[in-house]
């Protein structure tokens, strides 16, 4: 749940994981300026908690709606035959919890002339992590180049978020989801259209 800017709040009924993240939070001090662990400064200031105390009672509403948003988007895909054409992937629900959907990232063959459609179409879109972290300037030290990974650095060309928050409409993900079928379906010859 994010707060008025960059603050944010982590919620746990697990006491092991409550621990490590208080640690983490506060630079990773046990006891104060002794690091245990490389951590940050996490904490947040009176007017960020309150802006979350606020917005807490609205956090269970928000994730319903953006699961609803997701299964929309999925059934619309589908609808359009965008998924069975090796064209668009859709994000895999691991079953290992409630997915919040934070982001709804697909993964796109030609995803930059997509974006440039979508775009074009004024249909906010967003590349998270365009570059791969082994191939990080930051991490240079570790002797990874391109090609190391090649799992990843296909994730990091080929992903693609789109909009998924509370708010959006019917009308507005039919509008994307068309936007993105207009964009694979235009040359009929790389499609088999059904």
């Amino acid at each position: 749940l994010g707060g008025f800017g960059d603050a944010g709040m982590v919620t746990t009924n697990d006491p092991e994981l409550a621990d490590k993240l208080k640690l983490l939070r506060n630079h990773g001090y046990r006891p104060k300026y002794y690091n245990k662990v490389v951590g940050g400064n996490f904490r947040i200031d009176a007017i960020q908690a309150a802006v979350l105390r606020v917005k807490l009672k609205y956090l269970d509403q928000w994730t319903e709606k953006r699961r609803e948003n997701a299964a929309t988007y999925r059934r619309l895909f589908m609808e359009a035959g965008l998924t069975n054409s090796g064209k668009v992937t859709l994000p895999h629900e691991a079953g290992l919890g409630r997915h919040i959907y934070n982001q709804f990232v697909i993964r796109s063959s030609r995803r930059d002339d997509l974006i440039a459609q979508l775009k074009n179409q004024r249909i906010g879109c967003e590349i998270y992590y365009p570059v791969p972290l082994h191939i990080q300037e930051c991490f240079a030290e570790l002797g990874y180049q391109a090609g190391d990974m090649p799992a990843t650095e296909s994730a990091a060309q080929e992903t693609l978020a789109l909009p998924i928050y509370p708010e959006l409409t019917s009308e507005m993900l039919e509008s994307v989801v068309s936007a993105i079928g207009e964009f694979y379906f235009i040359n009929r010859s790389e499609v088999e259209v059904k």
